[in-house]
Order: structure tokens, then sequence, then C-alpha cells
């Protein structure tokens, strides 16, 4: 019998509307405004000494809040308004002090049932709402010195290989001074560094009975660096927001030494503040020996016992930069390491120096750049004043039985989240210099809540001039393709949650633009049904022909659009990427509710039923 679909078919259909009526459910439970607490290292935990601290003083101030939680070391507290938000991070940073990270957060507030089986909300992009603004400073002094701390290495180790003796290297203000006992020394030595470091302006000076021979940086070689630290932090950020796992973000320069980080939908703002502000390297250094001058060694603290101190040697064997993958794991004692596999320079540099120091002990020493935050005063506003600062800690001591090369492995870390952390910051790739928050912000409820608002309301105006259409051209087949439509409303947004797809303004359009692909399919099966009952042919007759001879036309139309989405999407970028997302969705959703939803419904009302006329 025609226009009727087995039984089988009205149970599928009926099953992914039902499923895309539940998994779209959670888009409408909006997120509550919140502060997250954690810890500037990932093993210590938040308690609740910290959280009724942080309660106090929000009651001190006279803020409300609600919902105060920990959950996954981690402290939560909900507020009533975005107002309430941005007041309360303040006080929090201030009751808590710089060994924690305050962080603007969104916190999900669907029912538990619909978490419990992998139901969640949309994320939305900037523009609307949800995720979080970064403008972060690369500290240009720092990457001037870091390099040349690496130039010093390098100018030992060839003054050595030469033979010509120095009394000692000095770095100071960007200025390398080299100090030998007699002018013929530095004449040499003069001569052989022009050839090899050519980035270097040279200069002399005498004081007494020393000799000294002063490089200094050209200022093309220090643009030059300034410019290789930014391209490379650029770089290693990118590497970390991908490790993330965050859809559609922004990571761009500005301006000479600042870079603009944008994360849509980021749930963990706090997790991601730590891992994109730590500048954490490893440096490998031996152990110094007994007889060591003070001048050519320095002593480091352990990082699990500060009372415990090591003297090393001040020549770095390598870093992390030469790292070229690392794995967090277990050990066959079931603690938490790191596998290191690194480069070919530097599993080179690597076996020098172990197989000719077997027996001696080599650290592993952990660097990071951090940034001490204080609430100071000044005309009579509390503001944040950052000073930054450098931690270094050995992680590991170990004495060398055998030659290193390409791989080893990293023991002494705290916990698993520290290990998994770790491999993370040297697998992404170290930032080339140290990088600071200038300004953290989400965005507020005027803009965002404004475009929400914008945007819904251009959804709705399109969907009632769409369903007044339809029910003044095909009356009782126009109701149809409007419950239809609705249907691909709520499978696009259950497609979307379920991806954790980001929802921005021009995903918006997308959504705009497929109510009027959906509708435009179910436009071509009426008209041909109409043209076919013009022609004389049975209503029934009609209904199938409409709904079969109509299908190549809309494949062939929906496919074209879809190839277009998709090249959108390989070759844009951001706002393009999340229309053509939408737009790829939209057309799969309307392709199923115009063929199968739509003919299912025609089935159910005038299926098997002697029709005089069609209500078409």
């Amino acid at each position: 019998m025609i226009n009727k679909y087995p039984l089988w078919k009205y149970l599928l259909i009926f099953v992914v509307v039902a499923m895309g009526v539940v998994y779209a459910l959670p888009n409408l439970y909006p997120d509550d405004p919140a502060v997250q607490l954690t810890s500037q290292r990932g093993s210590i935990q938040v308690t609740d000494n910290e959280l009724n601290k942080v309660t106090k003083a929000l009651d001190s101030a006279g803020i409300g809040y609600f919902g105060q939680t920990i959950e996954n070391n981690n402290g939560l507290i909900r507020f009533n308004s975005d107002d309430d938000q941005l007041k309360a991070k303040t006080i929090i940073q201030q009751a808590l002090g710089e060994n924690y990270v305050v962080a603007l957060n969104l916190a999900p507030t669907t029912p538990e049932w619909l978490t419990n089986i992998g139901a969640g909300p949309m994320k939305l992009g900037l523009d609307l709402r949800g995720g979080v603004h970064f403008l972060m400073e690369v500290d240009m002094k720092e990457a001037i010195a870091q390099r040349n701390e690496v130039y010093v290495s390098e100018i030992k180790t060839l003054l050595r290989t030469e033979r010509l003796r120095y009394r000692r290297i000095t770095r100071d203000e960007g200025v390398i001074s080299i100090r030998f006992k007699d002018e013929e020394l530095r004449e040499k030595a003069k001569f052989l560094l022009r050839n090899e470091f050519s980035d270097f302006t040279q200069s002399e000076r005498e004081d007494g009975d020393s000799f000294y021979l002063e490089l200094q940086l050209s200022e093309v070689a220090v643009r030059n660096i300034e410019d290789y630290a930014v391209k490379q932090n650029l770089t290693t950020l990118r590497n970390r927001v991908n490790e993330l796992g965050v859809s559609e973000p922004i990571v761009q320069r500005q301006g000479r030494n600042r870079i603009v980080i944008e994360l849509p939908g980021v749930q963990d703002t706090a997790a991601a503040k730590r891992i994109l502000g730590a500048t954490a390297n490893l440096e490998f250094r031996l152990e110094a020996r007994s007889d060591s001058s003070s001048l050519d060694t320095e002593e480091f603290a352990f990082r699990d016992n500060p009372n415990r101190e090591a003297t090393l040697e001040r020549d770095i064997i390598i870093t992390g930069n030469s790292v070229s993958n690392a794995q967090s794991a277990f050990d066959e004692n079931g603690v938490p390491q790191v596998n290191i596999d690194l480069d070919s320079q530097g599993g080179k540099l690597m076996n020098r120096a172990t197989r000719n120091n077997i027996r001696r002990r080599m650290a592993v020493v952990f660097v990071e750049h951090k940034v001490k935050t204080r609430i100071v005063e000044e005309a009579g506003e509390k503001i944040e004043q950052r000073l930054p600062y450098v931690e270094k800690h050995i992680i590991s001591l170990a004495t060398i039985q055998s030659a290193l090369g390409n791989s080893f492995r990293i023991t002494g870390l705290d916990a698993p989240g520290e290990a998994s952390e770790l491999a993370l910051l040297l697998r992404a790739g170290s930032l080339a210099a140290p990088i600071y928050f200038v300004e953290e912000r989400t965005i507020g409820p005027s803009l965002g809540k404004e475009n929400i608002e914008l945007g819904v309301t251009s959804v709705q105006i399109g969907m009632a001039l769409v369903v007044i259409f339809m029910l003044a051209f095909y009356k009782g087949f126009g109701v149809i393709a409007n419950l239809a439509l609705t249907a691909n409303l709520v499978l696009l947004a259950a497609l979307m949650s379920m991806m954790s797809a980001t929802l921005t303004l021009p995903g918006i359009a997308g959504i705009v633009l497929t109510l009027g692909m959906a509708v435009d399919a179910n436009v071509l099966i009426f008209s041909r049904i109409k043209e076919e009952l013009n022609n004389g042919m049975s209503p029934q007759m009609a209904i199938h022909s409409g709904f079969e001879r109509a299908f190549v036309t809309i494949f062939d139309a929906n496919l074209t659009t879809l190839l277009v989405a998709v090249i959108l999407f390989a070759v844009g970028t951001g706002p393009v990427k999340g229309f053509a997302v939408t737009l790829s969705l939209g057309i799969l959703t309307s392709m199923f509710t115009a063929i199968m939803v739509t003919r299912a419904l025609v089935n159910v009302t005038h299926g098997g039923r002697q029709l005089k006329k069609l209500s078409i």
C-alpha cells in the first residue's frame, strides 16, 4: 500500500526525534556565574579550610553566594549575578593570597539525570557568553637574558676547546664581560668570537692587570630574538590550547610583545590559566664536584623537600627545548614518572655528558617563571600588582649508571596530576620567554546578553515568518511542514550539544539559513504534489509521486551547499568555522526532517485513506 511506512521505520523516526528532544533539553538550563579556586601547583588540593576562609571574606563584604563545593581538588562558588562574580574575584584573591589561582567561570545547572546520560548544553562563544579572554605580555627583557645565558655557556665551551684561558665570564644588563690575564689572549679570543658570534658588537677595556672583552648584542639581533620569542610563544600557546581540547580558539599576536587568547566555551578556566601561563622548563645539570669553585656552582632546594639542598654545576647539559615527546606513566612501584624523548641534537649532548661522567649524579631542575599578585591601594582604589619571579627546584637527583641517549625517564614527582601536567607542558613546547597575564575577562552581561537576545529574536522572527508562509500557502500540509521544522531545530540543537560545538553569532546566522533551507525542501515536495494533482492524479498517487520525484532535486541542492560548507570549514578560521559547522549540521537535519519526518507525518494523517481532495 502506498504512503505507508513499515512499523520499524515509524519507531526509528520516533526514537531519533525523542533522543533529539532529550539531548536538546540541557540548553533550557542557563549556567550560573561562578568563581573557581585552584592551587598554583596541580598536586596541592583546595580544602574546606580555604573554602571557609573565602566564604567569611564574602560575608564580610556583603556579597551573596550559594552552592559552594569542592570537586576534583578545585573549589567552586556560585553567584546570583555577573556583578557579584566580578566583585568577589578580587576579594577571594586577597583572602587566599598568591599561591592560588582565582578564575571566573560558568557553572552548569543541567539536572543530574541528564548529565548521567551524557547530555549537556551547547557552548556559547565569546560573542555570546561563556569562555575567557586573556591578554598576555611576553617579558622581552628576560628573553634577551635567557639568550645571553645560552651564549655564555657556548662561549665558555668554545674558549676551553681552543685552549684560550680566561679568568671569569660575567653577564650584566645585556653585556657579557670576559676577563683575561693579558692582552694577547684577549686579541686571540676577540678574533675567534668575531667569527663565531657575529651578532655581537665588541669593545675593550682594562682595569689594572685585567684585560676585558665585552660583548653586546646588536639592535638587529635583539629585535630578531624578541620576534622569535613572541612567535615561539604563539606556537607553544596554540599547542597548549590544542591539548586543552578547546573548540574554535583564537591565539594571535597583538602589537610588539602581546598575545591575545580567546577560549570560547571553556569550563575549567582556572586550569587553562595555570597551563597557559606556566613557563615550565627543565634543566639537566651535573652535581658539582667537592673541589669546584663557587663561581661555577649553584645551590638548589628540592621541590618535595625545601629543607634539602644540592650543589650543581652552572653549565646546563640540555633544557626542555630538546624534548621531542613526553608522556606521563608509572614505574614498577606505581610511582608517577615522565618518559622523555629527546631530539637528535639533545640526544648527542646528553650522551656526551653522561658517558664521561658515569657514577656521578645528574639533577633534573624544574624551572618556573611565576607572578606574585598583591592587592595594593593607589589613590584610594584597590588594584592588582604583579611581581614576576623565577623558581628553580630539583625534582630528581640520580646517579648516572650508564650513558643516556634519546630516551629516559624522570621521577621524583608528587602526584599523577603533576606528572601529567609536566608532560603536557613539555610536549606542547616550552615558552621561549616568560609570559604574564595582563588582562583576564569573560564577556560580561551587557554585550553577551544583548547578542543572545538579538540572536534569539532573529531565529524567532525567521521561524514565525516561515510558519505563517507555510500555513498561508499550504494549509493542512503547512501544519505538517511546521511540525517537521520544529523537529529540525530540536535535532540541530541536540547534535551541537552532543558534539560540544561552540555557538557564535555567525552560528546563529547558520541556524536562520537552515530554517529557510529546511522549508525549501518542503516547498519543492508540496509544489510537486500540487502539480500532480493539477495533472489529474489521485491524491494518494500525487503524494507518493511528489515525495519520490522531488527527492533528487532536494538531494542535489543540499549536497552542493554541504560541499561549500565543508570548504568553509577547511579554509576558514574562528567565526567562519562556527558558521560552517552550524550550516553543515543544519543541512543534514533538514534533509532528515523534510524527507523522513514530513513523509511519516503525511503517511500517518493521509495514508491508507480514501481521499477526494488534499488541504494543500
